[in-house]
């Protein structure tokens, strides 16, 4: 079991494998469809820097948060597949979610040194591993905001990295 912390190192990165298991640490980004077009606008406009959170390192989870818990959602949903190349572009070294990408999304995944992890779909296991939540930015889409979360151990598999994919 590889043991992650948050910021991911590009040396970090550099050495996962598809098919790795992985536990991560740390505070980690949360989005998913509704959130994730936002925060791309503001790359593009510049205005990242006003979440007061640095991409360079960091993991985002393709999941909403909400009173259940937490739980991946489909990762190759147009809105979330679509935002893998900018933000990995931006810094994110870590997607975490679940299904299978398309090909050129694992070629971007490998053009910006950054890899994309499944999570088994169990929101007991994870509300146990989360310790803190806070919405970062754009409240007024309730448990669709992008949210930052403090986690301990959260066990995920390496799905695609360096042009591979555990799927093919």
């Amino acid at each position: 079991m590889i043991q992650l912390t948050t910021p991911i190192s590009e040396e970090a990165a550099a050495s996962l494998k598809a098919g790795d298991t992985v536990e991560i640490s740390g505070y980690i980004l949360c989005g998913r469809d509704a959130v994730l077009p936002k925060v791309l606008k503001m790359i593009e406009d510049g205005t990242i820097g006003d979440l007061g959170v640095d991409l360079r390192g960091q993991v985002i989870f393709h999941t909403a948060v909400s009173p259940a818990g937490v739980g991946p959602t489909s990762s190759n949903k147009l809105e979330i597949e679509s935002s893998i190349e900018p933000l990995s572009k931006a810094g994110i070294k870590l997607h975490l979610g679940k299904g299978k990408l398309h090909e050129e999304t694992i070629k971007a995944l490998d053009r910006y040194n950054s890899v994309y992890a499944v999570i088994p779909p169990v929101t007991a296991l994870l509300g146990s591993k989360t310790s803190e939540e806070h919405v970062v930015a754009f409240a007024e889409l309730g448990m669709e905001a992008l949210h930052l979360i403090k986690v301990e151990k959260y066990p995920a598999i390496i799905g695609a990295a360096h042009g591979r994919s555990i799927y093919d």
